[in-house]
């Protein structure tokens, strides 16, 4: 009597085993895949963060880049420029570079 018994609580022991164990890998498994995806979340984040960054400091750029065409129709802005970095002078004047 006391061999079924204690086949009977060797039985009950190894089905809990099986059970906690299994229901360790699951939780285990569940814990992986979120935060996995969490960190795929976060780096999504951060890039947008990123490129939003880099469209604000590209349409700053670009307002200044129309600002310099708009300017450029002036002739006597063109030629001023010119004259500026390109040391280019009008009839009778002289260049003289300071350092």
């Amino acid at each position: 009597m006391t061999k079924k018994k204690s086949r009977k609580k060797q039985k009950k022991f190894n089905k809990n085993i099986l059970w906690t164990t299994l229901c360790l890998g699951v939780i285990v498994f569940c814990v992986y895949t979120f935060s996995s995806y969490f960190l795929k979340i976060y780096n999504i984040y951060k890039e947008k963060e990123e490129l939003t960054k880099k469209i604000a400091s590209l349409e700053k750029e670009e307002e200044q880049l129309k600002s310099d065409v708009q300017k450029l129709q002036d002739p006597e802005y063109v030629a001023r420029y010119a004259r500026e970095k390109y040391l280019y002078s009008k009839d009778g004047e002289y260049i003289i570079k300071l350092p």
